[in-house]
């Protein structure tokens, strides 16, 4: 199983701002009744978690998530730690850090997110 390409097809879901590009990737990579769970929302399914991905880019707009480090996995889990910032810019405003699992053909189970640091205000 590819965990590294398959978080890196979850983080490109985050930053697809066109609608219809965005719920395709969404389809491909997450499994019908997949989960997302961070401090702020739960979802199930890929209708909640493409409106969550739009609300985030509307609270954000003009920032990208790109992953921080490596990813590490073993059997059909990753964990990686991402970052939220202005395009071509180095310090981040958010910085997270994802649980990642995959179902046995290799889409999105679950993910738990965790919010390591968030902008004050």
């Amino acid at each position: 199983m590819d965990l590294q390409n398959l978080t890196e097809r979850y983080i490109a879901a985050w930053n697809e701002t066109d609608p219809t590009a965005r719920r395709k990737l969404v389809e491909d990579a997450w499994a019908t009744d997949g989960t997302y769970t961070d401090p702020l929302v739960a979802t199930r399914g890929h209708d909640e978690f493409d409106s969550t991905l739009a609300a985030v880019q509307s609270q954000f707009p003009g920032l990208a998530f790109r992953l921080a480090g490596p990813v590490d996995a073993h059997h059909n889990v990753a964990r990686f730690t991402w970052h939220l910032a202005p395009e071509g810019t180095d310090e981040p405003l958010v910085i997270g850090f994802d649980v990642l699992t995959a179902t046995e053909d290799g889409r999105v189970a679950s993910v738990v997110g965790f919010l390591d640091r968030v902008p004050q205000g």
